[in-house]
This record gives C-alpha cells, sequence and structure tokens, in this order.
C-alpha cells in the first residue's frame, strides 16, 4: 500500500489559491488579507482524511476527478504532497471546515487510505467584540456565511468539531488588536456609503 508523502510547509502558490477561494465566502478584503496572513503564520497539525471531509461536509470526489487523478498520481511516485490550508467550522452556527486550498489532497489521500494523517495550516475567523454590528461580523454576514466564534485556549489546540468545556471562549488579546484594526481600516469605507 501507497504513503503519502508531506512537504514540511505549504506550497507558496497555495495561499493566493486560498485568497482566491475565500474572496467567495468574505466580502471584506482587509478580513481575506489578515486570514491570508494568518494561514503562513498557523502551525502545522495533522488530521485524518476522513474527518477534514466529515467536518468540511464536502463529497469525496471520485479518483477519475483530474486533480485528484494527478495526486494518486504524485503519491505512487512517492512525491511529496504540499499540506492543506484549513478556516475551522463552527458547528453551533452551521458553518462548516472551509477547505481553503488542498481538496484534491485530501480526496487522494483518502483514496490512499482514511486514516492518513493530513498535516495542516489551521485558522479561526476573528470575530472581534460580541456586537454583532461589528465591521468584522457584517463582512462575514455580508458575505452570507455566519460568523465563527473563535474556541477558547490556543487556536489550533484541540482537533477540528470538539466542543470546549466552559462555553464561548473569549478572544484573545492578539485577535482583539487584529479585529480592532480591522475595524479601524474599515471605518472610512464604511462612512463613505
Amino acid at each position: 500500500m501507497a504513503v503519502v508523502q508531506w512537504d514540511a510547509a505549504p506550497a507558496a502558490h497555495d495561499y493566493p489559491a486560498a485568497a482566491d477561494y475565500l474572496s467567495l465566502l468574505f466580502a471584506d478584503p482587509v478580513l481575506r488579507a489578515e486570514l491570508a496572513q494568518q494561514l503562513g503564520e498557523a502551525p502545522i497539525m495533522r488530521y485524518k482524511a476522513k474527518d477534514l471531509l466529515r467536518a468540511s461536509q464536502l463529497p469525496l470526489l471520485t479518483p477519475d476527478n483530474a486533480h485528484v487523478a494527478a495526486d494518486l498520481k504524485q503519491i505512487r511516485k512517492r512525491r511529496a504532497l504540499s499540506p492543506v490550508l484549513l478556516v475551522r467550522g463552527d458547528l453551533l452556527r452551521g458553518f462548516p471546515l472551509q477547505i481553503a486550498d488542498g481538496y484534491h489532497r485530501v480526496c487522494a489521500s483518502y483514496y490512499v487510505n482514511e486514516n492518513t494523517d493530513i498535516p495542516c495550516r489551521l485558522i479561526d475567523v476573528p470575530t472581534g467584540q460580541p456586537s454583532r454590528s461589528g465591521p468584522v461580523r457584517r463582512a462575514v454576514r455580508d458575505a452570507g456565511e455566519p460568523s465563527v466564534e473563535p474556541a477558547s485556549g490556543s487556536s489550533g489546540s484541540r482537533p477540528a468539531g470538539r466542543a470546549t468545556s466552559g462555553g464561548k471562549g473569549a478572544p484573545t488579546a492578539r485577535r482583539r488588536k487584529a479585529a480592532k484594526k480591522t475595524a479601524t481600516a474599515a471605518a472610512p469605507s464604511e462612512t463613505a456609503t
């Protein structure tokens, strides 16, 4: 049986691809830039192929899909695949895990072994303050997706989909600072309309 080999870090071209995908979900360009930057800084974590597909609610693409077939060929040749870029979902708000880049690689890995450990960079959507009227939440709401609350504890320290004890976690100082920066940057465009 083949074993999937992985690069140490995502390829440089994976980040613009992820940003393009996220532009379909988030209208705010400042938020998209922040998410892309966070994806570049997030630590590598590992999740099973089957869990990524379940959490994302995406179908398993067939092996004859051109991109899946290309990744399966890479695996057979023992060439390393690029880690996957993810945005954590929120089960309570009906927001599934987003595979910002690497959907085909997840599917190809599943065909090798559904329990393949896939290296990922996983981030949370910064939501700022609890007010639903803030620019970050408004951008998320305008994009047609529910907003996601940050998890309590360190981001990415637990597998996706597990509930935390203690309810909603308070935003970390870094997230509050980023949300404030986003709100300041977005304020002029909101008053101009």
